[in-house]
């Protein structure tokens, strides 16, 4: 395949691991258009049956989702899941008969085998930057475990390419986001989420701010947006709104990159996240 390209559709997705009405997996629907990123739509998922659907549609399109696409080296190692990222989640489906509370016991018997401070380790690619995502073998608090074993999992049953990990349907390409390291670069340790509190829908409104004007650094891509869009990435006082639209935007870089982003020495089985953050 190209080492990049530009697609005819750019996703951004917030991705739950049990969507329902109440918390929906959310994608934000757009088109990079030279150095800017059109914002067209938010759409609101409540059923994987849909999650589903939105990644086997025909391309060309590329898509930033907020979820794990590997685990730690060590745990995959130690526990004899297989030589590749597709092997490994077949693997964990089949050893937990594609139960999430199986997996967490599979984890916790690993971990409690580990000296403490060592049982819920990292990936490379989490520690590369700040903030320091979750390690994807937390199941508890923010389920990210939970994430990897329903999201990468459907990724590779809909036969979707995931550059470095799992070749696929070149015209559907996934890259793993981290919202979080694009908000922080915009407004640091400020929290924008899980609240309609003052001071946290300032932090939304100067986010959407910054994505406006191009900020934070090179390679400076704006967000451009309906005034109605922009108020419904403030308005939405979960944040998941705004975090889709911060993965369209970790999307939309990607698309002008070599190997949508991954570095050449990437880890095949833990993955990259789409950098774009305070170093």
């Amino acid at each position: 395949m190209p080492a990049s390209h530009t697609p005819g559709t750019l996703l951004g997705v917030d991705f739950t691991c049990a969507p329902g009405r109440r918390k929906p997996i959310v994608v934000a629907v757009g088109t990079r258009e030279g150095r800017a990123a059109r914002l067209h739509s938010l759409a609101r998922l409540p059923t994987m049956a849909q999650f589903e659907a939105l990644v086997a549609a025909p391309g060309p399109w590329l898509g930033g989702f907020d979820l794990p696409f590997g685990l730690p080296r060590a745990f995959v190692a130690e526990l004899d899941l297989g030589a590749s990222a597709a092997a490994v989640i077949g693997e964990l489906h089949r050893r937990c008969a594609s139960q999430r509370l199986a997996l967490r016991a599979l984890i916790d018997a690993w971990g409690n085998s580990r000296p403490p401070g060592r049982r819920l380790v990292h990936r490379a690619t989490d520690v590369a930057s700040k903030p320091v995502s979750s390690s994807p073998l937390q199941t508890r608090y923010v389920p990210v475990g939970f994430m990897y074993f329903e999201g990468f999992a459907r990724l590779v049953r809909a036969g979707v390419h995931v550059p470095g990990l799992h070749d696929g349907d070149v015209m559907r390409v996934a890259v793993e986001a981290y919202p979080a390291r694009l908000a922080a670069a915009l407004v640091g340790a400020r929290s924008y989420k899980n609240s309609d509190a003052p001071e946290r829908r300032a932090a939304r409104r100067d986010i959407v701010a910054g994505l406006l004007h191009g900020e934070p650094r090179p390679p400076g891509l704006t967000l451009e947006a309906s005034r109605t869009l922009r108020a419904a990435l403030i308005d939405d006082a979960s944040g998941d709104s705004l975090d889709a639209v911060l993965c369209l935007m970790k999307a939309a870089m990607a698309a002008g990159q070599p190997r949508f982003g991954m570095p050449s020495d990437a880890d095949p089985i833990e993955g990259w996240i789409v950098g774009w953050g305070p170093a």
